[in-house]
């Protein structure tokens, strides 16, 4: 089994939403990413997607998109982004179909690994960073605790790896500690993998690499070039 990851997928099954307008790059990026899937992935496989999934706004509307992952190889772990409003009850999401996997508050028990994850949300000293994100960002870091808690239940050794998938960056563009970095520290995160950030002025707005005992990957589609990366073998 190999651990991949892609996120930020922005998928519009209507045709109502083309990204080409966000810069060339996104021209038919659906293609590239089913294109590249196929060569790499295989049913045994675990594919993360942190967030940005579908321009839905219903749940009725995002159908069409989540069965096209559904029908790709792999098993498929997802977390909601800032634009997944047609995010619906875990519950009835989770039991809807057979390889998509849906984080939120819980954890999954994956072969050799375990995964939790939260959303997350922009981080103090941040810019424009308002009373209300500040509510926002503590809920966040609870839902984020919640899972993990979920996630240390279910490991069932130490040598079972621990992923966290985060859709907002984990620090501040200042690459300062924040309260989801400290969590990660105290719960001995393994992976975080995370992403929201586009365009080249942004990709290195915070951690990529290792940072204490974590590694940090940045999945953005158009940072990977479309091309899901391997997060471990």
């Amino acid at each position: 089994m190999s651990i991949y990851a892609i996120g930020d997928l922005h998928l519009s099954g209507d045709g109502s939403k083309p990204m080409d307008v966000f810069g060339d790059q996104w021209a038919n990026h659906k293609n590239q990413i089913e294109k590249n899937w196929l060569k790499k992935i295989t049913e045994e496989d675990a594919v993360l997607i942190p967030g940005d999934l579908s321009w839905a706004m219903k749940f009725s509307e995002v159908e069409a998109d989540l069965a096209w992952i559904d029908r790709l190889p792999g098993q498929k772990f997802i977390i909601r982004g800032n634009h997944d409003y047609w995010w619906s009850s875990i519950s009835k999401m989770n039991d809807r179909y057979e390889t998509l996997f849906f984080i939120q508050n819980n954890a999954f028990m994956y072969k050799d690994v375990v995964i939790a994850g939260s959303r997350g949300w922009i981080s103090p000293n941040e810019r424009s960073f308002t009373d209300q994100d500040q509510k926002i960002y503590l809920r966040e870091y609870e839902r984020l605790k919640r899972s993990l808690h979920a996630a240390i239940k279910k490991k069932e050794n130490l040598e079972q790896k621990l992923i966290v998938l985060l859709h907002y960056p984990p620090t501040n563009d200042q690459k300062e500690p924040s309260l989801f970095t400290e969590v990660f520290e105290e719960f001995k995160v393994d992976y975080v993998v995370y992403g929201h950030l586009h365009g080249e002025e942004s990709f290195n707005a915070s951690y990529i690499g290792k940072v204490l005992d974590t590694e940090y990957i940045l999945a953005s589609s158009d940072y990977i070039n479309f091309d899901p990366i391997l997060i471990r073998k």
